[in-house]
């Protein structure tokens, strides 16, 4: 997935502690809201994996077409995503380059989601306007997405310092990548080292 799923469950977890200390939610039972959090997360990954593995498969027909006509695998697989994308009218998830992880469209999308299912929520109260705390979750889901983003480009200025090059993409710099992400990760508390529990699925 775009992200590690034990990072899903802790942008759900830090979600509903914002949220709650910003007094836009009455928390009696803080786990309902994390469980919905994350579960409507996972969803939208979910189908964006889904349509990725659609796309990637798709592109077994064109391998000619791409040799004869010198477009890249990377050219045409964003090609065909984002017919599949606008045929079925879903929001893609991934963002552009230098954006977060998620898109702006998709999370303008999640927090009216996750907005939506509030009132729904056993033990849970909203206690701001509709409309503020869904600007509320917006934006919190975009400061926590940043931390990611931010994770990630420490990651890759601390293979930039290493003595010796070292190609992006390649397999020792993806070795590297995820070593030092996962270091980064766990200075806020996301062991992305652990065995996946029901909880993160």
């Amino acid at each position: 997935m775009l992200l590690p799923a034990p990072f899903v469950h802790w942008i759900a977890r830090e979600l509903t502690r914002r949220l709650g200390a910003s007094g836009a939610l009455e928390l009696k039972t803080p786990a309902v809201a994390v469980q919905a959090f994350e579960e409507i997360l996972n969803d939208a990954l979910r189908v964006e994996e889904e349509i990725n593995a659609e796309a990637r498969a798709l592109l077994n027909q064109y391998t000619d077409f791409m040799r004869q006509n010198g477009i890249t695998y990377t050219e045409m697989f964003r090609k065909v995503k984002r017919n599949i994308l606008a045929e079925r009218k879903i929001t893609p998830v991934a963002g552009r380059e230098g954006d977060t992880k998620i898109s702006r469209e998709k999370l303008l999308e999640l927090s009216h989601e996750i907005a939506g299912r509030l009132p729904r929520l056993q033990g849970v109260r909203v206690a701001k306007g509709w409309n503020a705390v869904r600007l509320e979750i917006g934006r919190e889901l975009t400061n926590i997405l940043a931390m990611e983003q931010k994770i990630d480009e420490r990651a890759r200025q601390t293979i930039q310092k290493q003595k010796r090059e070292i190609v992006e993409g390649g397999e020792e710099w993806q070795v590297l990548h995820r070593r030092y992400y996962e270091q980064e990760m766990a200075r806020i508390g996301v062991d992305l080292r652990a065995p996946e529990t029901p909880e993160h699925r």
